[in-house]
């Protein structure tokens, strides 16, 4: 039955949830944020303070059986998402984790059949899918603006933060019990959910990962080659340990291009061979704003509204761990 109000409450109030996603769930309509989460309780009451949130908690169960709590945002590390997913579905809450959606797509599957088994939706926090910059260039391949689709190429690099070289405070990022594995998995994650959204599921994933500065275990190159269930090839490189930084991707058609860039802010470029034109996008000042509105929509009796599920949200998942070579069956994933 749709919620008239959605009431949410954050495990893992974190930095993540200062600016880029918290203060959504107290804008968005019918949408109200009534308690957090962090194991430090003084953390967590300063958070509540600091944001007008009326409870805090220091033990994520007593958050998620609260009563006056409808859905869970899980915006820890992603060791701990599973687990928390399957508590909040055990207690009929609706979920929105953070991304990547779990450290394997083998937790992915438990997630999503927890949820499913529970009657509650999950949903994963790849926001991207629903901000207007993306949106613009699902519009441009809707339109065959350049023709049939041939190719995407992703390229990543960048250079290794002070905050890795120190092997007594390695950020969890890097901690592959954390995190799943390295940088990889916490940001090439955003470019291969995106490819998803604008040319449908990866169908074969191959790939090589390996460690050449050793400032941590976890993986800090990795190259990858795609093919998607519409014949369309993809190739990727992410280094996290290189002398410049560079985020760019290009989808190639047969009548022309388009550049974008997953994390930055410079324009969408659309090339043929009548020229060049460009779309600028201010981003949004809660990144997740856009997709949460799609989430309270579906809550509360808008339809199916959200393009990131924990469906999609496990393909993305099942794509890293095959290029890293977890080797991980395809199983359940579904091509749709």
């Amino acid at each position: 039955m749709p919620y008239e109000k959605v009431r949410w409450g954050i495990i893992g109030c974190g930095d993540v949830t200062e600016k880029k996603s918290g203060p959504a769930f107290q804008k968005v309509i019918n949408s109200e944020l009534v308690a957090v989460m962090r194991r430090t309780g003084e953390l967590a009451r300063d958070y509540a303070e600091r944001h007008q949130v009326p409870k805090w908690y220091d033990d994520a169960d007593d958050l998620i059986n609260d009563p006056e709590v409808d859905a869970v945002y899980i915006a820890t590390p992603p060791g701990s998402h599973k687990e928390y997913t399957l508590k909040a579905a055990a207690a009929g809450k609706s979920v929105y984790v953070e991304k990547p959606m779990a450290r394997t797509f083998e937790e992915c599957n438990q997630m999503v059949a927890a949820c499913k088994s529970a009657g509650v939706p999950l949903y994963v926090a790849y926001y991207r899918r629903a901000q207007e910059r993306f949106l613009k260039i699902k519009e441009l391949l809707d339109q065959e603006a350049i023709g049939d689709v041939r190719f995407v190429s992703s390229a990543q690099y960048q250079k290794a933060g002070d905050d890795v070289k120190d092997p007594e405070r390695l950020p969890w990022r890097v901690q592959p019990d954390a995190a799943g594995g390295g940088l990889f998995f916490d940001l090439a994650s955003h470019t291969l959910d995106i490819l998803d959204f604008l040319l449908g599921p990866i169908q074969e994933a191959k790939g090589f990962a390996s460690n050449q500065a050793g400032y941590y275990e976890a993986e800090d190159i990795v190259t990858g080659t795609y093919r998607f269930a519409s014949g369309v090839q993809g190739i990727g490189k992410w280094c996290f340990t290189a002398f410049e930084h560079v985020d760019m991707n290009e989808i190639v058609g047969s009548k022309g291009k388009i550049t974008f860039s997953t994390f930055g802010d410079d324009p969408v470029t659309l090339t043929t061979n009548e020229g060049k034109e460009q779309w600028s996008f201010e981003r949004p000042l809660h990144v997740h704003q856009p997709l949460v509105a799609t989430i309270m929509k579906e809550l509360t009796g808008g339809g199916v509204c959200c393009p990131s599920t924990g469906d999609s949200g496990a393909r993305t998942n099942w794509v890293m761990d095959e290029i890293v070579g977890k080797e991980r069956p395809l199983d359940e994933l579904k091509f749709s």
